[in-house]
């Protein structure tokens, strides 16, 4: 009796490994929808709000400094080397490599790059965005801050908001974002919470970040989740004229590599050849059938459709009246001399 082998867990993460055959016909992204829009509008608001309580020096900019100087990573040392490698699950470069590594091997898989477009293009939002908030605002750090209980802002820093904190909530939920299923999905959108929200704790830690600078830079990461699917339709027409140059260059490629045969010249009858156009004659490397030449008489020739078919018995010499019948007892001139 035949039976069906179990399959372990092995065997299915080996199966998870190989290419679909085709690409799946409906990716499910998310959408802009009214929930996400509610969303987008909260976070704005508490970016905004976050803004101007660290411009006035309201008591957020003294909680900053409360923190400061009670100094976490002197009240609890022996977490400290953990936290310092904790840390990089925050830095760009580490990070967008693991990232991308993933959603390339699901790319190839789907027959799609569409998680790297959308993973190229979260990243370009973050450094836009962040990027021009720290240069614009200038904020200094805690371990550079001159003047106790001010605000730092506008002194050369980069710290407002966090970028560790904002690359952690971006480099993370991309992958929920991207999840196949809503159950990955919620399961991968708390893990990356947990990640993002610990890195940021951990900057205030080390020292290097104030508080506002972390709750910032969760609202700034967020944006760029909540704003993805206004690109999506952006990214469609990036992808089509992707694959369309792929096929381009297939295409080319294949007609350079293909042998190329000429077509055999044609050769017009004489009778049929213009009278003012000379007869087109073959190539001189064109492979003939071999046969015997023929003896033609002088005189006008006839065409072969008009001669009498010549049978086997029969001389293939036609006979002429002019020519001398050759005796065999006629002479022959002998050589030299």
């Amino acid at each position: 009796m035949r039976t069906e082998r179990n399959l372990t867990r092995l065997d299915r993460v080996f199966a998870r490994l190989d290419r679909e055959p085709e690409r799946p016909a409906g990716l499910d992204l998310p959408r802009m929808s009214r929930h996400r829009i509610v969303l987008f509008s909260a976070t704005l608001a508490f970016y905004l709000a976050i803004v101007v309580a660290v411009l006035t020096t309201s008591w957020l900019v003294r909680f900053d400094w409360q923190v400061m100087f009670f100094r976490p990573y002197q009240q609890w040392p022996e977490i400290h080397a953990f936290l310092d490698y904790w840390v990089v699950l925050g830095q760009r470069g580490p990070t967008a490599v693991m990232v991308a590594a993933w959603l390339g091997w699901r790319s190839w898989r789907q027959h799609t790059i569409r998680p790297l477009l959308s993973f190229g293009a979260a990243l370009l939002l973050l450094n836009v965005t962040v990027g021009a908030a720290k240069i614009g605002m200038g904020r200094l750090g805690p371990h550079y801050a001159t003047t106790i209980g001010a605000n730092e802002m506008w002194l050369g820093g980069d710290i407002f908001p966090s970028g560790h904190t904002a690359n952690a909530v971006v480099t993370w939920g991309i992958l929920a974002y991207m999840a196949s299923t809503p159950r990955t999905r919620r399961y991968l959108s708390a893990l990356s919470a947990v990640v993002s929200l610990s890195v940021g704790l951990t900057t205030v830690y080390l020292g290097t970040h104030w508080l506002s600078d972390v709750f910032l830079g969760w609202a700034a990461g967020l944006l760029v989740l909540l704003a993805l699917p206004w690109v999506e339709p952006l990214l469609t027409q990036v992808e089509g004229w992707i694959f369309s140059l792929r096929d381009l260059w297939r295409a080319r490629r294949a007609g350079l590599t293909a042998p190329v045969s000429p077509a055999p010249a044609r050769v017009p009858h004489p009778a049929t050849a213009p009278a003012d156009e000379p007869p087109l004659r073959e190539p001189v490397g064109a492979a003939r059938p071999g046969r015997a030449p023929a003896y033609l008489a002088p005189g006008p020739h006839t065409p072969r459709s008009e001669r009498s078919p010549v049978t086997p018995a029969g001389s293939r010499r036609p006979p002429h009246s002019e020519r001398a019948t050759r005796s065999a007892t006629s002479p022959r001139p002998v050589a030299g001399g």
